[in-house]
């Protein structure tokens, strides 16, 4: 397979190695027992995974160069960090890490700057939130991640969408065949004479669901909770709540076709 020349951080990307998943594992074993030379094997067998990550966030303005980088301390912290025993393929273990240390150098180098305070109770709220899903099985509302840091849910959300980082408008969403769909291609026209037509539809379609259809979306898309949620508050099962959801949305759309 011919790979096109890429230059980055004095790297010609179309010569690099690329390992199987065997040959990882194998190299893996050996470098987390102390061989410095499989280590390095797997770097720089791994440079291209790390390209194809960056390439993610080639419109935000940033060097290039620089995100390979940091990048490439996602790759090194997944050597050292990934166990061979959960019998996954290393790039779905690596991809993850990789990600968040772009997004994390993208965080902290943001030309609008967040406190940091700010950004601790962000920090915190995050790990509150990885260990009340890890309790629970669900994902946390915010209030309960307030609850749990005895600060105001306000302040959790603020925190929480301060280190968000801003995404371009003219960010790519889709692309097929060269019809590039954009962010702003999916931002509504607010001042359509069609939407005010649009809401009292979609108000007669709701108004006409029965009232635990309405109730389960109600909980489901209002209130953010899962399916399981759901069935525990009404006091059916999982299935009957997927079933409902399905037939109220069919029912909806049906009316707004």
């Amino acid at each position: 397979m011919q790979y096109n020349k890429v230059e980055i951080c004095c790297v010609n990307t179309a010569q690099l190695t690329v390992l199987s998943e065997p040959e990882k594992i194998r190299l893996l074993k050996l470098a987390q027992a102390g061989d410095k030379a499989a280590r390095n094997d797997l770097i720089c067998g791994n440079l291209r995974l790390v390209l194809s990550v960056v390439q993610r966030f080639a419109n935000r303005g940033e060097c290039m160069d620089d995100l390979f980088q940091v990048g490439c301390i996602g790759l090194i912290k997944s050597i050292d960090h990934f166990d061979i025993s959960l019998q996954v393929r290393f790039s779905t273990y690596a991809v993850p890490m990789i990600i968040g240390e772009i997004r994390r150098y993208l965080r902290d180098n943001n030309a609008i700057r967040v406190s940091r305070s700010l950004r601790d109770i962000a920090y915190r709220a995050m790990q509150v939130k990885e260990q009340l899903t890890n309790e629970k099985g669900s994902e946390p509302t915010i209030q309960e991640i307030a609850d749990v840091l005895n600060l105001p849910r306000a302040d959790v959300v603020v925190a929480l969408e301060s280190i968000v980082a801003p995404i371009s408008l003219y960010e790519p969403v889709y692309s097929d065949g060269g019809d590039t769909i954009y962010v702003m291609d999916q931002l509504g026209d607010n001042h359509d004479d069609t939407n005010w037509l649009d809401e009292i539809v979609l108000k007669e379609a709701i108004a006409a669901l029965s009232d635990r259809e309405k109730r389960i979306l109600s909980l489901r898309f209002f209130r953010g909770k899962t399916q399981m949620e759901v069935a525990s508050v009404i006091g059916i099962s999982q299935a009957q709540v997927s079933r409902l959801e399905k037939s109220a949305l069919k029912k909806i759309k049906a009316q707004l076709g």
